[in-house]
């Protein structure tokens, strides 16, 4: 089943390097690095000086980067996938489905932080 997305914001950022579809994307418009804080997830595939639509709030379609159960605090991995937070990194989310292994299109509430 292909994973769903229900937006209740969407917001136009400025791309300032390649940036995968349906990866964390960081306040300064880069797919994010291991651990790092986003502030939505890719709608789109973009490269830097592109305009690319990043869901900040709501269900989005993010790739996984490892198995993942449903029901885990996620974080990014270093190519912006979600992987299961376990002790440090900034919580990005929650998996609303399950990914049986690195590729896999899951189903994440956003969760916006402060890290």
């Amino acid at each position: 089943m292909a994973a769903t997305s229900l937006s209740l914001l969407t917001l136009t950022v400025a791309a300032t390097g390649t940036i995968a579809q349906h990866r964390f994307v960081t306040p300064a418009g880069l797919q994010t690095g291991a651990g790092e804080n986003a502030i939505g997830a890719s709608l789109t595939a973009a490269v830097s000086g592109a305009k690319i639509p990043v869901q900040h709030l709501g269900i989005a379609s993010v790739e996984a980067g490892a198995a993942i159960t449903a029901g885990a605090s996620l974080k990014a991995d270093a190519d912006g996938k979600a992987i299961t937070w376990v002790t440090s990194g900034a919580k990005l989310g929650i998996a609303r489905t399950a990914a049986a292994a690195s590729g896999d299109v899951i189903e994440v509430l956003l969760i916006p932080n402060l890290a």
